[in-house]
């Protein structure tokens, strides 16, 4: 059978998954399954936001956002997910920030590190006169606080990150000094982000790792409540030292996982923004008379990640799971053969987002022709290859994802796809923090899941697959993976890590504990009755600065 014939005859049986409301989506009580839009939903001109202009927003109010998913905890050290992120931004600033061109910029510091000639001090210089929510000063003794417990809390997802650092200390009050063992590149990034957030000291010593059930930090906004599976509240900060860039009173975040109510919501006025809008609903969305529609390309991506070696959950030792899907990659690249990306791309999102086959970003500085390739698609190679690996035909594997209809309906698409391949996927819908837990624990064999992105390619790749990585929920370890990254992280020559990450991504594909799939749009939808929301490549929601609109 030609090869358009058996891609048809899948996706024929795809479009028949999707455009039903399965047992699945029943399971997880979301609206019926429908095919994705077509050609309408093609991607438009990234579209950012403008900053508010003061003369244009009333002073006070609440804004309202319609999240996606629950945060997982608001510590900065332990966070795991991009919708704490979304909360993090407005209450707990970082010494660095980045612009919607993806530029590096001082947000706590007051300007980019100096870094000694051999690349082993990194002095960082800090604002001075900054308050924490609770009255604390930021100083430079903080900032070490923060840096120490990133470095040597167990379960922080921050110190693969932080890299080969071995001291950091105060400077006077207002600059800090960072020693390393060896250089490392993604250090101003990495500060960009969760770890670069500076805590309170005293809530630290009071609350210990409980900091997150009441996080301090310094914002716009600090927290005030959370309720469980529904909402989080953060309140406006009198300590903020710019304090009069801010116009609301209160923001908060209800929690509605279903796409298709969080754009009822929008269309209401019950919410002002809404972020993750479904492929389906962007069209209507981008003409509906007073929303708007932010959109822009990720920097992350979504895939599938395989079990290989988590036996005891993270910060344990890796073990042997005892399945060919974990012992013999020849089973995952097989899998991998199964998967038309193009297809996925065009039949269940629409066009909308874009296929791909690596942890970096095109659009990266440090991409290249070989951090681009891709595995073809492949059905009978795919069949021949599990032939060849002695397994039963077809392989059963479990696939746990998100409980929201959109990935269920990507699901139900690969479920179709590896089927032509030789394999019998079985679909498990969980809550999202319940399958943040289960792949902390081991807890799975294959999961879907993906990852916001980050501009150093080393913040997509080191903490997911190295062998110490904070976040290796795969349980991967390959010492000549490690030393690449190692490699990488070290050299300042640009060229250089080009052609190291691009090495890189050839070893992950040799092995396939990650299968790359594709890469959203931001999409978020916005009310005019706000101004000033801003969403940029990383993904969050930028909205301390908002205010209702006059």
């Amino acid at each position: 059978m030609g090869a358009s014939t058996t891609a048809s005859r899948v996706w024929r049986r795809a479009g028949a998954l999707l455009a039903a409301a399965t047992a699945v989506a029943a399971m997880a009580a979301c609206a019926p399954v429908q095919q994705a839009a077509g050609p309408s939903a093609a991607p438009a001109t990234d579209s950012f936001g403008t900053p508010a202009d003061p003369a244009a927003v009333q002073e006070g109010g609440t804004l309202t956002i319609a999240l996606s998913a629950e945060p997982d905890m608001l510590d900065p050290t332990q966070s795991r997910s991009l919708y704490s992120r979304y909360v993090f931004s407005t209450m707990c600033e970082k010494l660095y920030d980045i612009d919607q061109d993806t530029n590096i910029v001082p947000q706590l510091a007051t300007a980019l590190p100096e870094v000694s000639p051999d690349g082993l001090t990194v002095t960082i210089p800090l604002r001075e006169g900054v308050r924490f929510a609770d009255g604390g000063a930021m100083d430079a003794q903080a900032v070490v606080t923060t840096f120490e417990r990133n470095l040597t809390m167990s379960g922080s997802g921050r110190k693969n990150e932080l890299g080969p650092i071995t001291s950091v200390e105060p400077q006077g009050t207002n600059a800090v000094v960072v020693h390393l063992s060896q250089p490392f590149a993604p250090l101003t990034a990495a500060l960009a982000d969760r770890a670069g957030m500076i805590m309170s000291p005293a809530a630290l010593q009071q609350l210990g790792d409980k900091f997150g059930t009441a996080p301090v930090c310094v914002g716009p906004f600090r927290f005030e409540n959370r309720v469980a599976q529904n909402s989080i509240d953060v309140v406006r900060d009198p300590n903020y030292y710019d304090a009069g860039r801010v116009h609301l009173d209160r923001i908060t975040y209800r929690i509605i996982t279903d796409p298709s109510i969080r754009a009822a919501n929008l269309r209401s006025g019950d919410a002002q923004v809404a972020d993750s809008l479904s492929t389906q609903d962007v069209p209507s969305l981008r003409t509906a008379p007073g929303l708007t529609v932010l959109e822009s390309n990720s920097l992350g991506y979504q895939g599938i990640t395989f079990n290989v070696g988590n036996v005891a959950g993270l910060d344990n030792p890796k073990g042997d799971v005892g399945t060919p899907l974990a012992n013999d990659p020849r089973v995952r690249q097989a899998f991998e053969m199964s998967i038309d990306r193009e297809g996925l791309a065009q039949t269940v999102w629409g066009g909308l987002y874009s296929p791909t086959c690596s942890p970096i970003s095109p659009d990266s500085t440090y991409s290249s022709d070989t951090a681009q390739t891709c595995t073809p698609h492949d059905p009978a190679a795919a069949k021949a290859l599990l032939q060849e690996a002695g397994v039963q035909i077809p392989y059963p594997i479990s696939m746990i994802t998100s409980n929201n209809s959109d990935s269920l309906r990507l699901a139900q698409a690969l479920q179709a796809l590896v089927a032509e391949g030789g394999f019998d996927l079985q679909i498990q819908p969980v809550e999202y923090s319940a399958l943040l837990d289960q792949q902390d624990r081991g807890d799975f064999e294959m999961l879907q899941l993906g990852w916001s992105g980050r501009i150093d390619p080393d913040n997509n790749i080191a903490n997911y697959l190295s062998t110490t990585g904070g976040q290796n929920v795969a349980g991967y370890s390959d010492p000549a993976l490690d030393a690449l990254l190692t490699q990488a992280r070290s050299s300042t020559d640009r060229a250089e890590r080009v052609r190291l990450y691009g090495d890189v991504v050839t070893a992950i594909h040799a092995a396939d504990p990650i299968v790359y799939l594709y890469r959203q749009r931001n999409l978020t939808g916005v009310s005019d009755a706000v101004s000033g929301v801003q969403v940029f490549p990383d993904g969050l929601l930028r909205v301390a600065f908002a205010g209702r609109t006059r």
